[in-house]
């Protein structure tokens, strides 16, 4: 290899790494799909390697690829901060940065207060992708997210954001009627909404199986925004935490004595961690996190 190779080729090498076909990875770069395939080709010529193995599916990376991959992080990470900082970025956070939260959560909590952010932040914008399921880090679907199932391999920066509860509510209407429930077992005849078993975004959902019988699932949902209506409509009981049912007058609390605990992870890219930007939203969730506990569990 007489040349380095340019960095617009490499990224053109981590979008198509990320996106796992032509089309994906051009509408993520803007170009046409054409034009991916040019670069990547120029790009395999110059190192005297295959980055990519091709097939009708898509493009899945080499062991080559896969070992230049951290490296062309590591670049795109540099010239992202070296960006930020000739952009004043150390002065104010500035740019978009993209969030990828759980759809209650992120409607309920995390929302409204980026809304008053960046009332302080007229240069930083924000995505925020308020999802049923967990945003993808490895395929840089965001820049940082909050999820159930921290990365366990990779490069990030992780963090415990907070232990929460799931309790029991239905609504009054449904309690009239059916028979009391003064404990777990008095729960095995009553109905529960929850979610949609063979899609849960994370096993750590699966939530209801700790009641020690099988419940009888009346609806089940793919997210708990539509598990709430269904509940607040009498169909049945359901599991969430305080954050999802707060200001919620048609639903009550049952049992106050059970509840399934769990841990919300903040994690970044590493490399993209180091941005101002994306510390500033971190720092944010930590600190408010850290600040209203009663979100997360009904304070005694």
């Amino acid at each position: 290899m007489n040349t380095l190779p340019e960095w617009t080729d490499l990224r053109f090498f981590l979008e198509l790494a990320r996106a796992g076909t032509l089309s994906g990875a051009s509408r993520r770069l803007e170009v046409e799909h054409t034009t991916v395939a040019r670069r990547i080709d120029r790009l395999e010529t110059q190192l005297g390697t295959t980055l990519f193995d091709r097939s009708r599916e898509g493009y899945e990376l080499t062991e080559v690829g896969a070992a230049l991959l951290p490296h062309a992080e590591a670049m795109e990470g540099a010239a992202l901060a070296a960006a930020e900082h000739v952009g004043g970025g150390e002065v104010a956070a500035q740019g978009v940065v993209r969030l990828g939260v759980p759809e209650v959560f992120g409607v309920k909590v995390v929302a409204p207060l980026l809304a008053r952010m960046l009332q302080t932040h007229p240069d930083l914008s924000i995505d925020l992708l308020a999802l049923p399921s967990f945003a993808n880090l490895a395929n840089r679907e965001a820049d940082l997210g909050v999820m159930l199932d921290p990365p366990s391999t990779g490069r990030y920066m992780v963090t415990r954001l907070a232990s929460f509860r799931f309790y029991l509510y239905a609504s009054p209407a449904y309690l009239a009627r059916h028979p009391p429930i003064r404990s777990i077992a008095d729960l095995a005849g009553h109905h529960f909404v929850d979610y949609v078993q063979d899609r849960l975004a994370s096993r750590e959902l699966s939530y209801l199986n700790e009641l020690g019988f099988t419940p009888r699932r009346r609806m089940c949902c793919s997210g708990m925004m539509a598990q709430v209506e269904a509940t607040a409509s009498g169909l049945g009981l359901m599991m969430a935490p305080p954050y999802a049912v707060a200001d919620e007058p048609r639903l009550v609390r049952v049992l106050d004595d059970f509840s399934a605990e769990r841990s919300y992870w903040l994690a970044a890219p590493t490399d993209l961690y180091r941005l101002q930007r994306v510390r500033a939203v971190w720092n944010l969730l930590r600190e408010h996190a850290d600040g209203h506990p009663e979100l997360f569990m009904h304070m005694s």
